[in-house]
């Protein structure tokens, strides 16, 4: 890197003084840099349903499962949300990253097959997961090399961009969203108004509070399950209990939900730990997608090689003989014969047909089998697209 490049990078990132709360309310951690303080800039009050006054001088923050006590001129473990005036204040008016592309990447199968999806974030995130593949948005605020200055836009701005380049939904990606999501909610309220849904596209380490917050203007939530060990979630700096709670309250919310695990060479690939993340998903809703994708290397997790297809297949069978009726293995197009197809559970005929996040053809009836009429559980449109528009690849916006 040019030596002009590397001291403004230091620049930007030199300490400017506060502190990090924690879920304990008292740990020492590092001091806001000055991409925090250029942040600030870009906050308003927190929502109230995501504050709660303890009466010390210190407010809980509900917007993620840390649920940070933070004091004054603090931010939590986030550092996106922080004290100021006595006042939680969280993240309003920027994005980190935005584009138009396939609903089929978020990834929902079961979801408007065939639409765009206008996907934005912002900057931070609650966990630090080695093998981020957002992490120039998510990190930004941890990581000296991760860069992605916040680009000023309105809400009513994003949902009218989303309406021009003919997105059928509006989602909240990048980062972790829960974080932001009283900004997202801005966003959402404008994107309804103009008739188009809403997605989470989320690790799920959420509370009760936010969920709710959340659920007049989300109807759709992915959730990253990252694992089914206590192990692996403090590894990456977060709890395994937060996020199946979670899964559950989305449930019974009444979002639809897909989840992901990315399968990841030595750290959650063994059948075991497969086969109990599978039933749990099957005990709480046979009918949610279960999506097991291929890990690359990336960012900081480079000392293991790419997932094997056959790992992927195995997952695949482990989650039907758990009881899922709809596993699709990912991140390997055209090498997982059709099973990246959705097909009928009453006659398995083949409704949905993808390479990749491409849909090649769309056979759905509405929400029904177009051979044998059964209801195939989601979000369907009574006259879709039959197939993905142009190449899939993802199209930046006038933002």
């Amino acid at each position: 890197m040019p030596r002009s490049q590397e001291t403004g990078r230091r620049k930007l990132h030199r300490v400017a003084g506060g502190a990090v709360g924690d879920t304990m309310g008292g740990m020492s951690a590092p001091a806001p840099t000055s991409l925090d303080e250029t942040l600030r800039r870009f906050s308003a009050a927190s929502a109230p349903e995501l504050a709660r006054d303890l009466g010390d001088g210190r407010i809980q923050c509900l917007a993620c499962g840390h649920r940070c006590r933070i004091a004054e001129r603090n931010c939590g473990v986030c550092r996106v949300r922080f004290v100021e005036g006595g006042v939680l204040r969280r993240p309003k008016n920027y994005v980190g990253a935005a584009a138009c592309d396939p609903i089929e990447k978020k990834p929902f199968f079961h979801a408007y097959p065939a639409r765009t999806a206008l996907t934005f974030g912002m900057l931070g995130c609650d966990l630090h997961c080695g093998y981020c593949q957002n992490w120039i948005t998510s990190q930004a605020l941890r990581d000296e090399d991760a860069l992605a200055p916040p680009r000023p836009v309105e809400a009513a701005e994003l949902a009218r961009e989303a309406k021009r380049c003919g997105a059928r939904v509006l989602a909240s990606s990048y980062n972790e969203p829960l974080i932001t999501a009283d900004w997202a909610v801005e966003v959402f309220a404008e994107a309804r108004r103009l008739g188009l849904d809403c997605a989470f596209i989320s690790n799920g380490n959420g509370t009760p509070e936010v969920l709710r917050y959340l659920r007049p203007y989300v109807n759709l939530y992915k959730v990253d399950l990252k694992g089914f060990t206590d192990r692996a979630y403090r590894d990456l700096g977060g709890k395994l209990s937060n996020v199946l709670d979670t899964i559950r309250d989305l449930k019974q919310l009444g979002y639809w939900v897909e989840i992901v695990t990315l399968v990841i060479p030595g750290f959650n690939d063994e059948p075991a730990e497969l086969r109990d993340l599978a039933r749990f998903l099957a005990g709480v809703d046979r009918d949610m997608p279960w999506h097991v994708t291929a890990f690359h290397p990336d960012y900081k997790m480079t000392d293991r090689g790419r997932t094997a297809v056959k790992t992927l297949l195995d997952a695949y069978d482990i989650g039907l003989e758990a009881g899922l009726r709809f596993v699709y293995p990912g991140n390997v197009p055209g090498q997982v014969g059709n099973r990246e197809n959705t097909c009928c559970p009453a006659c398995g005929e083949a409704v949905v047909l993808r390479r990749g996040f491409l849909v090649l053809e769309n056979r759905m009836r509405g929400g029904s089998c177009g051979r044998c009429g059964a209801a195939i559980p989601g979000v369907w449109e009574e006259t879709p697209p039959a197939r993905t528009e142009g190449s899939g690849r993802p199209s930046p916006v006038n933002i």
